[in-house]
Parts: structure tokens; sequence; C-alpha cells
């Protein structure tokens, strides 16, 4: 039989064992699983319309200053029409009369009419008329002058026409986006001695629209 003392050790070495067994039980339960991650995609379109803008501004007010002569004195002076737009067709630019009732140059009771001119048909001026010229690659029937004159004797080259009283008149157009793209505008105002003095106004309007 075995002694007290070997049973003893053999308990010892049987609680090693199983101890030993349930660490290494428990280290296997332990470690982590490998796992595959699930994935899932999707697509998302950003769309933003840039709306069409457009703008003209123009000089404001042109002074053309005349001192008259028996015979007639002409003067011509500018302005200058600027457009911009991100239209990618372009725009086209028209002139006409602000009020349809309003053709002339008036002070009070008193008038300088406009030339009997059109658009179509410019010509020289006469005494105690007013009109406009364009010329660029759009309007290339008139003559206008190259630069401001003052009290000139009435010229028999630079053509003028009546600003339209209803229909506008296209004066200037584009293909293309456009920032500042200028137009110049030529008035004349031709008077004789038999003008009263006084300062004559006329308001034109002018249009940019896209195409």
């Amino acid at each position: 039989m075995k002694s007290l003392q070997s049973l003893k050790m053999q308990n010892r070495n049987m609680l090693r064992k199983v101890s030993v067994a349930m660490v290494a039980f428990g280290v296997v339960f332990a470690m982590p699983l490998t796992a595959f991650a699930v994935t899932a995609t999707a697509n998302t379109t950003v769309s933003s319309a840039i709306a069409q803008t457009i703008s003209v501004t123009s000089s404001g007010t042109v002074s053309v200053p005349v001192t008259p002569t028996a015979s007639g004195a002409q003067s011509f002076s500018s302005d200058t029409v600027d457009v911009s737009t991100n239209d990618t067709a372009g725009y086209s630019l028209s002139i006409v009369e602000n009020s349809s009732a309003a053709t002339s140059l008036n002070s009070g009771s008193n008038n300088i009419v406009a030339t009997s001119n059109t658009a179509a048909s410019p010509a020289v001026q006469t005494a105690n008329t007013w009109g406009f010229c364009v010329h660029n690659t759009v309007v290339t029937t008139t003559t206008c002058p190259a630069s401001t004159t003052s009290n000139t004797v009435i010229s028999g080259t630079d053509t003028v026409a009546a600003v339209p009283a209803t229909t506008p008149y296209v004066i200037n157009s584009n293909a293309a986006t456009a920032t500042n793209a200028a137009t110049t505008v030529w008035y004349g105002v031709a008077a004789d001695t038999s003008t009263p003095a006084a300062t004559y106004t006329n308001v034109v309007l002018y249009t940019a629209t896209g195409n």
C-alpha cells in the first residue's frame, strides 16, 4: 500500500495537471476567431446648375455741345456700352428710344428733331437734327467719326440714323461669353443759329439679351 506521503504527492500532481489542462482549455477559447469584413459601395452625382447672367452699362450721359453757325455746325461725342454675360451662346445689344413719344432732343417747348435717316439707311446729317452712328462687324453700313469733334462744318462723310422709336435695332452681337465687351455709339448733333440756346436732352435705352 502506498504511504500517506505518496498519496499526497500523487494528489498534488493530479491537481497540477488539471490546472494546466484548464488553463490550456481557457486559452483555446479565449483566442479570437478570424473575421472577414463585409463591404458595400454607392455613388452620388453632384449637380450644380449655373444660372445665366447678363449685364449692360453705359457712360450714363453723353455731352454733345454745339456752337451753331448760320450754315450749321456739327459735333460728335461717343458713348461706351459694356456687356458682360456667362451665356456661352453670347448676346445681342440693341438701341431704342426710352419713350416712343419722345424722339427729339427736347428743352421745354423747343426741340432738335431726330434725323429722318433710318438705321437701315444712314445718311449725312442736316442742320437742326440729331442721330446716332455705330460701325463694327455687325453694323457695316455707316461711317462714324474717328474721334470726338466739336463745332465743325457738317460732315459730308459721317452718317447718322435716328434712334428707333419702337423697334430695337441691334448694334452689336457676340456668340460667346463676354466680359465688358465694349460697343462705341456715336451721337451727332447739328444746329444752326435758328435753334434757341438751351440744353436739350433725350433718353436712349440699351438692351443686352442673351442668345
